[in-house]
């Protein structure tokens, strides 16, 4: 296993304490660092795989910061273009609680990986020896030259035979770059041209309609309702629109508050034709995870993929019943951790899926 994953890393700025934004500054806010394909890579190395990240940064101290950091962790960032242009880019997390809503503020105008060229990057480099390779649908989504970015590294990918999965990521106000287009309008126009070279689809209940024009039947995202049904039709209309995409993962989440959200998670594979839900109970049937109290859901649904491409790159768990179970476990306890990051072990993983989940202390 070596998957690669491409996009931005951003510096994360955060209040302390579930405080608000307007309550910390001035004052104290918390910086880690962030961003969808380096969250997942993240996952990927702290489960014992082999994963590396690839970007566009400035040449600075605070891109020597991230590479410090991901050495400790296990990411290889050897492969990250150092720009003299452009900048680093920033968001803003507020955690929400109860019926008060999270919020993410954006300040990533002009960084480095948006004003990247394609001619950047070696691709040849990047490519030598992996197996796997994400991305997201937040990249194509900053820029233009963000997206023809995107495009040629899903060509490079589809050349040389290497596995694609792009998890749509929806982000409202990041498709901005063509005047007169509506976001929607954008995304779908854009995302369109990219899932040609895709082989596996992650989304969750709103991308599919906002990306792809796919909407799940008796579904209300607004309210936090599911149909589960809904999901498979969903996941088989996106693999007749796309021939190319074998598999499709969907995160079920129901929101109940920013405090309470039930989750779970389903796998399509399209050669069988074949759904499989997890979590289930003893007679098989779909059950979510009930999570209350939640830390820091931002990151969840990167945790939740990054699991999935390691499991399904793990000979033991790599069944689709297995993956998806270890998937959904994994982005359950993320949803218990401060920061971008999913910090929690395969054992940890493996223990929440074989149905320890009580929180009790270990001795």
């Amino acid at each position: 296993m070596r998957v690669v994953t491409f996009g931005e890393v951003m510096l994360r700025l955060a209040p302390q304490n579930s405080l608000r934004v307007r309550q910390s500054i001035p004052g104290t806010l918390e910086s880690t660092f962030g961003g969808g394909e380096l969250n997942v890579a993240v996952s990927i190395a702290l489960q014992g795989g082999n994963s590396a990240f690839v970007t566009a940064s400035p040449d600075n101290l605070i891109t020597d910061s991230l590479v410090q950091e991901m050495g400790k962790i296990g990411v290889d960032c050897n492969l990250i273009h150092r720009s003299k242009t452009g900048r680093f880019g920033i968001y803003f997390v507020e955690t929400g609680a109860n019926q008060r809503g999270g919020t993410v503020t954006y300040d990533r105008e002009f960084s480095s990986i948006a004003l990247a060229s394609p001619e950047t990057f070696d691709w040849d480099q990047i490519f030598e020896g992996a197996t796997w390779f994400h991305i997201t649908g937040i990249t194509p989504a900053i820029s233009e030259s963000a997206a023809r970015l995107s495009l040629k590294a899903l060509e490079a990918a589809r050349q040389r035979n290497v596995m694609v999965s792009c998890d749509l990521n929806f982000r409202k106000k990041l498709w901005n770059w063509k005047a007169n287009t509506k976001p929607q309008e954008l995304a779908r126009e854009t995302m369109h041209s990219l899932v040609q070279y895709v082989d596996f689809i992650i989304a969750n209940e709103e991308d599919a309609d906002l990306s792809l024009g796919i909407r799940a039947p008796e579904s209300d995202v607004e309210s936090g309702e599911l149909s589960i049904k809904g999901y498979i039709s969903v996941a088989k209309q996106i693999t007749e629109k796309y021939p190319n995409v074998k598999q499709v993962a969907i995160t079920l989440r129901e929101s109940i508050s920013a405090s309470h959200n039930n989750w779970g998670a389903m796998l399509y594979n399209q050669s069988q034709q074949q759904a499989y839900f997890a979590p289930c109970d003893a007679h098989g049937q779909y059950t979510s995870y009930q999570i209350h109290n939640i830390i820091d859901r931002v990151g969840a649904g990167d945790s939740f993929a990054g699991a999935l491409i390691f499991a399904l790159n793990t000979p033991e768990l790599s069944s689709a019943e297995t993956a998806i179970r270890y998937a959904v476990a994994a982005s359950c306890l993320k949803h218990s951790i401060q920061g971008d990051f999913n910090y929690s072990t395969r054992a940890e993983i493996e223990a929440l899926m074989n149905g320890s989940g009580s929180g009790r202390v270990q001795r």
